[in-house]
């Protein structure tokens, strides 16, 4: 039998109304959370994503009941459901009315190479990560990112959990040639 999840008895205060349990779970939650939403909508909009998220988490909060693990899966969920919508919103609205020519001008002032050197490593780990088909990177960030079981990470994707550790295995075996590939 697993050890309990120390994180359990403050989703359980956090349930009944301590606000300081509630910065608890957020703090340990977000971060994964987050990477988890960077790889489905990208770093500009992971945050908003998130917010969304969040922000409909505690509205219905009263309707959640479980422990730290069926918490995190509610959030991810709840998470992974506003990315999708983000996504279809996205692809019917242009993203900038300006002509390629206008744009590449503001990049004169950017200090493009310090900016980037500041958040290669783990961009470009999630950006390899998100080069996946989207069940295999999914699957990647819920089993290793989320920690979640194959089960758990099945019911928030939809799938089976053979399903889910099938795309796990399928994508980190991508992953491993696409480094090999690196020079």
């Amino acid at each position: 039998m697993p050890p309990p999840d120390p994180l359990d008895a403050a989703v359980a205060q956090m349930l009944v109304g301590d606000d300081g349990a509630f910065r608890t779970v957020y703090r340990a939650v977000h971060p994964p959370l987050l990477r988890y939403l960077t790889v489905l909508v990208g770093a500009g909009d992971a945050e908003d994503v998130a917010s969304e998220a969040w922000a409909q988490a505690f509205r219905d909060l009263d309707r959640f009941t479980g422990d730290a693990d069926g918490f995190r899966g509610w959030v991810t969920t709840i998470g992974r459901n506003r990315a999708l919508d983000h996504l279809r919103h996205s692809r019917r609205r242009p993203t900038d009315d300006r002509a390629v020519e206008e744009m590449v001008d503001l990049l004169d002032d950017a200090d493009v190479e310090g900016d980037t050197l500041g958040r290669v490593q783990s961009q470009a780990a999630l950006a390899l990560v998100a080069s996946l088909p989207r069940d295999q990177a999914e699957s990647i960030m819920l089993r290793t990112v989320l920690g979640f079981d194959a089960a758990t990470a099945g019911q928030i994707l939809g799938k089976s959990p053979g399903a889910v550790r099938a795309a796990s295995f399928r994508g980190l075996r991508q992953l491993a040639k696409k480094i090999d590939r690196e020079p």
